[in-house]
């Protein structure tokens, strides 16, 4: 098991393949249960954690006063190790009941960014990042506030999640013109059952050597083969406790189709369908990072066990015939592996 660094875009910056997703702590696991994660993930040589201000017990109350857990977790336990991590965190969501307790404008990033860097119990943020697009904020009202933080030393590096491409070129156009710093990552939903990114995303991000930080690479535990098409989730699953999420994944019967047909690649190489699912993310060459989201150790140990592994060209090739629907291609693929075998 060995985890490897990557540079983070453009920039100088050395980050882990995989990555601590924190959404669970202080929603699902508490403290305790928290720091087994976290220690885990730092032995396995992860250094890269990711939360957001938004995460904690307001997701599942509808109480956005109940937010922030995570990064008050995070902030408790990091210590002395603040310093051998990149510390990535968010803004947008509504974490209050007052009209600007959401969104970009310069009044919530800078009241949010004062909030995040308390809970976190640290002077600085490594990776400061706004949630979606804010359709209501002027861009430039945005990157100018975001700009001002870098420049005070309060973060190192902003970044996007949830943008599709046409908006992060124009943040980026803006910047340029502006003379701001610009998003040097964007964070979207990437997976075997979700590639959409491939369209017009990654080639943007590869053109301009933005960071791509991907979230749900298991397909938020669909790639893990824990659930059944038409069956109740299993007991302890983010399904069973109403990931919103979740649901419209559940009811799509041809991600179960694209489950079943690569549990077999899985079998032919020893590996669990999360480990292919994992591996297969991290070894896309315009990934910088992919977000292991875990509430309990061995999630951490077992999914990345095989990510230093190579997939060969005809597996890569069998599982792109799978996930983009060419089951035609998938069976004669699949018939000349068996011969080989």
């Amino acid at each position: 098991m060995s985890i490897s660094l990557k540079k983070f875009g453009r920039t100088g910056l050395k980050v882990s393949e995989v990555a601590l997703g924190t959404m669970a702590f202080g929603r699902w696991i508490d403290e305790s249960k928290s720091a087994e994660v976290l220690d885990t993930a730092l032995d396995a040589g992860i250094n890269f954690i990711d939360t957001a201000d938004v995460y904690g017990k307001g997701t599942d109350l509808s109480n956005p006063q109940e937010s922030g857990q995570s990064e008050t977790i995070l902030g408790n336990l990091l210590g002395s190790r603040r310093n051998r991590i990149i510390l990535a965190t968010k803004v947008h969501g509504r974490v209050g009941n007052e009209p600007n307790d959401q969104g970009q404008s310069r009044y919530h990033i800078i009241r949010a960014v004062e909030n995040s860097l308390r809970r976190l119990k640290t002077d600085y943020i490594d990776l400061y990042q706004v949630h979606r697009f804010d359709r209501e904020t002027p861009l430039e009202e945005s990157l100018r506030a975001l700009d001002d933080l870098v420049r005070q030393g309060k973060v190192r590096y902003i970044g996007a999640s949830n943008y599709a491409a046409w908006q992060l070129a124009k943040a980026h156009g803006i910047s340029a013109q502006l003379g701001l710093h610009r998003y040097e990552s964007i964070q979207p939903e990437y997976s075997l059952i979700a590639r959409g990114i491939e369209q017009e995303l990654l080639p943007f991000a590869a053109s301009e050597q933005v960071g791509v930080v991907v979230y749900s690479p298991l397909g938020r535990g669909l790639l893990t083969g824990k659930y059944e098409f038409n069956q109740a989730p299993p007991a302890g699953s983010r399904g069973a406790a109403g990931e919103a999420r979740i649901k419209p994944l559940l009811e799509n019967e041809r991600n179960f189709h694209i489950v079943e047909a690569l549990k077999p690649i899985a079998a032919r190489k020893g590996w669990t369908l999360a480990q292919l699912a994992l591996t297969w993310v991290v070894s896309q060459p315009q990934v910088t990072s992919a977000i292991l989201g875990a509430s309990k150790p061995q999630n951490i140990t077992e999914s990345i066990a095989k990510v230093a592994e190579k997939l060969t060209a005809d597996e890569l090739a069998e599982i792109d015939a799978i996930t983009q629907g060419d089951f035609n291609v998938y069976n004669a693929l699949r018939e000349s592996a068996a011969a080989k075998a």
